[in-house]
């Protein structure tokens, strides 16, 4: 155990431990080679003593020991002997100058944020009076609370001794006053009784304050650094490992891996990797930031990180921005729509109609598929040609003749109406009749160096009322409802079923003939 000493310091006893004591013992003695000749100067002396001994009392150093860092605490605040200047017409004229007085959060005399503290500081005033105005203003529909936190933010803490002697400028004064002045550093007001009350209900309340806020951030930070932690993680193994996991195919009905397969489909090639960095950096940077103030949260410390934070801040508004610039220019591709359509007639359709699968999906033995249930709109990828394919939608509608019409409407984007109907145009999809047999391609695909662009296929049938029609089982997976087609056909009734059918008035209908 280190050694301690006992000493009377301005009428109070101290305990402090050797090293302190040391210290304490040449700055006293500095202080008085400084004043001893000088007119006055063993009032000063006393004065400064009892102002170290109020120091140390306000350290709580009365109970317990005094320790090195008490004593370097109580230089930073008195200043070092060089700092004092002596004059015969003056006794001591400290460095604090009144010219740089400035207004800071004082640290060694605060409750939650030392706000009021440095306002009595800059004011000369007891900060007690402060603290019951914010009180009492804060009652009125919280202006009080409002304009204390913006306190806390606009001023800086007086964390420095440049910065303790900017605050208390205003208070040392030359002459016999410096005796009257010392009594108003930081946290040694003169509290009367009502005042040192007032004062000990308000650090009661900051405490109970401070650990309710303490609980409240460890709450959000372990919210923060849970949830950004899964994103990220989630993140990265879908779009980087392409594992499937819970965030993937079956958690929003989209393979959410393949969509950077996907994007070379869409825009340029040369520009599809600077979107996926660009994408990564405005998603992996939040996430990161989210877990870094989770964790400065939940332990609270402290760290010079501003600089980092600032580049971190610059680089993901770049990235964003950037982003934003390379997607509105490929964006400008799907401006306008347009619709184009074939028709064939078949003056003398077949009684029974046979509707089969042409070229179905089955047989592309695709390598990867992005399907969105409620467009009912999937799209496969084959990796041995390079080649996406889209499926194709069936609507059946009575005809309103004799004749068997067979529609293709076709559906695409671009930067114009003429650019969109070209696009349109150009879409290969494939259909056969032959004899008393209709067959259909469950897909369509598009030519080569083309890109996709809101592409979609639909297959129109007016069938002549008393016609029987079967289908195959290929041919049930065409049949989707479409915001695009009109169908009198319910394709829930179908249900993949192979019953014969007939067209009536009304749309098919279940035939006896099975």
């Amino acid at each position: 155990m280190d050694k301690t000493v006992k000493i009377n310091l301005g009428g109070s006893l101290f305990q402090i431990d050797e090293d302190a004591y040391r210290i304490l013992r040449d700055y006293l003695q500095a202080i008085d080679s400084r004043f001893r000749n000088v007119a006055g100067g063993a009032e000063t002396i006393e004065d400064i003593e009892s102002r170290v001994a109020e120091i140390f009392q306000s350290q709580k150093g009365s109970v317990g020991v005094i320790s090195v860092e008490n004593v370097e605490a109580m230089i930073s605040v008195l200043g070092k002997p060089g700092d004092f200047d002596v004059s015969e017409d003056e006794v001591i004229t400290t460095s604090y100058s009144s010219e740089r007085r400035r207004m800071y959060r004082n640290p060694n005399d605060s409750i939650i944020g030392g706000v009021c503290g440095g306002m009595g500081a800059y004011l000369n005033t007891d900060p007690v009076w402060f603290r019951i105005l914010f009180v009492v203003t804060a009652l009125f529909f919280f202006v009080g609370f409002f304009v204390y936190i913006a306190l806390w933010i606009a001023l800086p803490s007086a964390d420095s001794d440049t910065k303790k002697k900017e605050m208390l400028a205003g208070r040392y004064r030359s002459g016999k006053a410096s005796s009257e002045a010392s009594r108003y550093s930081p946290g040694t007001y003169p509290d009367p009784g009502v005042g040192s009350a007032f004062n000990e209900v308000f650090r009661a309340l900051g405490k109970a304050i401070y650990i309710i806020v303490r609980v409240f951030l460890i709450i959000i930070g372990v919210s923060f650094v849970f949830a950004g932690f899964l994103a990220l993680v989630s993140c990265v193994m879908i779009f980087f490992f392409r594992y499937p996991g819970y965030f993937s195919t079956d958690a929003f009905g989209v393979n959410l891996f393949y969509l950077p397969d996907f994007l070379n489909y869409v825009v340029n090639p040369a520009v599809a990797p600077w979107i996926m960095l660009l994408l990564t950096l405005v998603v992996i940077l939040p996430l990161l930031a989210m877990i870094y103030w989770g964790v400065k949260m939940i332990f609270w410390f402290r760290a010079k990180d501003g600089i980092i934070s600032l580049a971190g801040l610059v680089l993901w508004v770049m990235s964003v921005a950037a982003l934003s610039l390379i997607l509105f220019n490929e964006g400008v591709s799907f401006a306008e729509t347009a619709r184009t359509s074939s028709r064939e007639i078949i003056e003398n359709p077949p009684e029974k109609l046979y509707i089969m699968g042409g070229q179905t999906v089955d047989a592309l033995n695709y390598d990867k598929d992005i399907s969105i249930p409620d467009e009912n709109y999937s799209l496969y990828f084959r990796d041995d040609n390079k080649t996406l394919y889209i499926n194709t939608q069936l609507s059946i509608n009575s005809s309103e003749d004799k004749a068997l019409k067979i529609e293709i409407m076709k559906r695409s984007a671009g930067r114009s109406k003429a650019d969109a109907r070209r696009k349109a145009e150009s879409l290969i999809y494939n259909y056969q009749v032959s004899g008393d047999t209709l067959s259909l391609d469950e897909y369509f695909t598009f030519p080569p160096d083309s890109k996709w662009a809101c592409d979609n296929v639909g297959v129109v049938l007016y069938i002549p009322e008393g016609t029987q029609v079967r289908f195959d089982e290929s041919t049930s997976r065409m049949f989707r409802p479409n915001r695009y087609y009109d169908s009198d056909f319910d394709s829930d009734e179908f249900s993949g079923r192979t019953y014969s059918w007939i067209m009536t008035e009304n749309g098919l209908k279940m035939s006896s003939d099975r």
